[in-house]
């Protein structure tokens, strides 16, 4: 078994094709499908179901994928930090991010990374703050930004918290109370609600803060992207509670303070384990800046 033959079990599994995962890794596809073959055969279990439609993982392939990756991700490790002996940080950076993050210029952080150290090659990766957590702990991504309800515990991972910031609700500029200077979670309770779908951090943060005040609400319009929630609630289809650093981006909407809104805390996340060199300058950077 060498790390090339495990390269390329991690591309066909993720992208369920050896045509593409040949692609992705630089050979014909018959190399790699005989490299594929010669592991199994090694292991004594097929790893991918093969059809003339699709190919899938089987139940020996996806216990071995997540050993595969830890593997690939520690030969990438060990070679980031014999550069970082020699003072050069290279190897991969891999960043999850929320779409509404505020605490932290995203772009600008990156690119701010990208001319101190352009031997390293970066991932972005968007998700909810759930998904970001896991992946962060199991290794996918070195380091994370998120929005998470303040009592929430990070145990997985470490952490640093950025900010903390309140809800505001946002409506189209024709509804009612659309010229409120200030409002309250009773004065909202009786409308009509677009929002995360339930279970998500996003949606937690405006559910406790009901729950906490003895109400409840109707939420009719359940979305994944912040985007598309501002568009519903332009369209008079309802109201939402978002960030006040992030809905002050918006256009198109009103945005109105609550006096006893949700509140969010943003982090950043990187492994338990610690982190990789390119991960560690990327943290000290976030992290410096902002101090």
């Amino acid at each position: 078994m060498d790390l090339r033959q495990l390269s390329y079990v991690v591309a066909v599994a993720e992208l369920s094709s050896f045509t593409r995962a040949a692609e992705r890794c630089f050979v014909v596809q018959s190399a790699l499908s005989h490299q594929v073959a010669r592991l199994e055969s090694e292991l004594g279990a097929r790893l991918f179901h093969r059809t003339s439609r699709q190919v899938r993982l089987t139940a020996a392939g996806a216990a071995f994928l997540p050993s595969a990756r830890q593997c690939l991700a520690a030969a990438e490790r060990a070679r980031s930090e014999v550069a970082a002996a020699t003072g050069e940080v290279r190897g991969r950076l891999s960043v999850g991010v929320i779409p509404t993050v505020c605490a932290v210029d995203v772009p600008a952080a990156l690119r701010l990374f990208h001319d101190r150290h352009r031997q390293v090659r970066v991932t972005l990766v968007m998700g909810g703050s759930d998904e970001l957590v896991d992946k962060v702990a199991t290794g996918v991504l070195d380091v994370a930004f998120l929005g998470l309800p303040i009592e929430r515990a990070l145990t997985e991972v470490a952490h640093h918290l950025l900010a903390h910031d309140n809800h505001v609700v946002v409506m189209s500029a024709t509804h009612p109370l659309a010229e409120s200077e200030e409002l309250s979670l009773h004065d909202l309770a009786g409308q009509v609600f677009v929002d995360f779908p339930p279970g998500t951090p996003g949606r937690a943060q405006v559910d406790q803060a009901f729950a906490a005040a003895g109400l409840s609400r109707d939420v009719a319009f359940d979305v994944t992207d912040a985007h598309l929630m501002t568009g519903l609630i332009g369209q008079e289809l309802g109201i939402g509670m978002l960030p006040s650093a992030y809905a002050q981006q918006l256009t198109g909407v009103v945005t109105i303070p609550v006096r006893d809104a949700a509140r969010r805390a943003e982090h950043l996340i990187w492994s338990s384990d610690g982190p990789s060199p390119a991960a560690a300058a990327f943290l000290h950077q976030v992290r410096t800046a902002a101090a």
